[in-house]
């Protein structure tokens, strides 16, 4: 593709020489001077670690034919384009649209701190029992018609966004759900994506070491309302959080059409529910239309985040009945994903063991209080924090965690370059500051596997455990080594160790 041709639809971009821009062939987009072949275009820009305008010479030595970067920057050659710009990363990845062409008619994206990856999994599930050829896009990678590809990214860069997106639309996908985090909507790597409904889930404390402010943090998540979500497009809110107003805010301003979800709704309503030993009862009210079904989820955030995935499938024709019809039902069709209340093992005295993502002091509470009912005696639970992240939640969820669990194991999870048992004391700090009957709740185990060893074999018939915090990753962050590590197989692997 001609340069010319790539940033003609962009406002605001200089460049240092028409004619050249007009006569260069674009090969190829990256932001990692790495990646840079001949022919290839490199953005240049400040950030988290490294500012790519430290690495243009190099760039252009491997054969960079232009490069795209902050006003003012200078750039001694004379052989390259030199595209300026004020906002350089949202320009980087409209070029990426670009670049890369077709996108299917219906992407919807979901943001907030925690249900993004169930949530696009689940409107997957719905399309495909629907018979749409349709994909999710995230954390946990890509599953689509053939293709199951694991990530690590919850928002990847734009290039390898747009490079997917037109795969999958190559290969027949039809319909596509992506996770929209804060920090991709913060660096615009989901501008220029055609975003036809955007879903809210939640938003608690998480990724301060970021957004240093909730604040920031609310505004990264507005990014995808008021600017990236299509004119026309939808946007689907749960009613139940505080946060809700400030989105419909914005989307009046656009004058986005606006689903709403959850026990305050007035769209899709959670009017009754009751738990069942492997899902719940519910009674909805959709558009006004009474429906009853099971639900094979445990726990209210998942009904949730079912029903944020029903409001985007119905997103595609608000006003069909007979669709509305179609994406209730496809609720009843519903699997667990990969490590998010994910029945991981069952021990050999029925007592079920789940493995689950939440790793925030939020997404801890609302897990546990959500087994609670489905626990017809002890909740056991095993947990800890991240090293190298945000502190100031440790104790928080140590508090959590030993005041709706009956028994607690703090153990080890990603200590990064931190000291392992520098961050279990912190958890353990807000246990003690608790007081009352807290403290003789919780065991430290050094250890993740000792630890999940250690409580699988207390487990009595009626009591439920599970396994937060790492859900579906596949290592232990040790120093800088990535260590293997599945709570899923270290899991089974104990319940296996026990029936022998």
């Amino acid at each position: 593709m001609r340069l010319l041709e790539l940033i003609t639809d962009l406002d605001g971009i200089k460049t240092s020489n028409n004619m050249l821009a007009a006569a260069t062939e674009i090969r190829g987009l990256t932001s990692d001077s790495r990646e840079v072949r001949a022919g290839y275009l490199f953005a240049a820009f400040p950030g988290t670690k490294q500012d790519g305008r430290l690495f243009i010479e190099e760039a252009i030595k491997k054969g960079a034919a232009a490069i795209l970067a902050p006003e003012g920057t200078t750039v001694n050659s004379k052989t390259v384009v030199v595209l300026e710009d004020k906002n350089p990363r949202r320009s980087f990845a409209k070029m990426a649209a670009a670049y890369f062409g077709k996108q299917m008619d219906v992407i919807v994206a979901v943001t907030g701190t925690n249900g993004k990856s169930s949530t696009v999994n689940f409107c997957r599930q719905m399309w495909q029992s629907m018979e749409h050829a349709a994909a999710c896009l995230g954390t946990i990678g890509i599953t689509a018609p053939g293709i199951n590809r694991a990530g690590s990214l919850t928002t990847p860069d734009p290039v390898t966004l747009h490079a997917e997106i037109a795969e999958l639309e190559a290969s027949g996908v039809t319909h596509l759900a992506i996770e929209a985090s804060s920090q991709g909507l913060d660096q615009y790597r989901l501008d220029g994506v055609r975003i036809t409904a955007a879903g809210f889930t939640n938003l608690t404390r998480d990724h301060l070491d970021y957004h240093s402010t909730m604040e920031n943090y609310l505004e990264a998540k507005l990014r995808l309302f008021r600017e990236v979500v299509i004119d026309s497009g939808v946007a689907v809110i749960n009613s139940d959080t505080p946060y809700s107003d400030a989105i419909r805010a914005v989307c009046k301003e656009r004058d986005l059409r606006v689903i709403d979800y959850g026990k305050k709704a007035k769209d899709i309503r959670l009017a009754k529910q009751r738990p069942l030993s492997d899902g719940q009862f519910i009674e909805l009210i959709v558009f006004g239309e009474r429906y009853e079904l099971e639900l094979p989820l445990v726990g209210d955030f998942q009904a949730s985040n079912a029903l944020c995935a029903l409001g985007l499938v119905l997103a595609e024709d608000p006003d069909n009945r007979l669709l509305h019809m179609q994406g209730v039902y496809a609720l009843e069709r519903l699997q667990s994903v990969r490590g998010r209340l994910e029945l991981a093992a069952k021990h050999p005295n029925g007592a079920p063991i789940y493995v689950d993502y939440a790793h925030t002091p939020d997404g801890l509470e609302t897990m546990l209080k959500a087994l609670k009912p489905h626990t017809p005696k002890n909740l056991h639970v095993i947990f800890g924090c991240g090293g190298d992240r945000d502190k100031g939640k440790r104790p928080m969820m140590g508090e959590i965690a030993t005041r709706i669990a009956d028994k607690v194991i703090v153990t080890d999870d990603n200590p990064r370059t931190e000291d392992a048992a520098t961050i279990r004391r912190e958890i353990m700090q807000g246990i003690i500051a608790s007081g009352g009957k807290a403290a003789p709740k919780a065991t430290e185990i050094a250890g993740r596997r000792d630890a999940i060893r250690t409580a699988i074999r207390h487990l009595g018939p009626d009591d439920v455990l599970v396994i937060a915090g790492k859900g579906h990753e596949q290592g232990q962050i040790v120093g800088k080594e990535i260590l293997p590590f599945d709570d899923v197989s270290e899991a089974r692997n104990a319940v296996l160790e026990i029936s022998k």
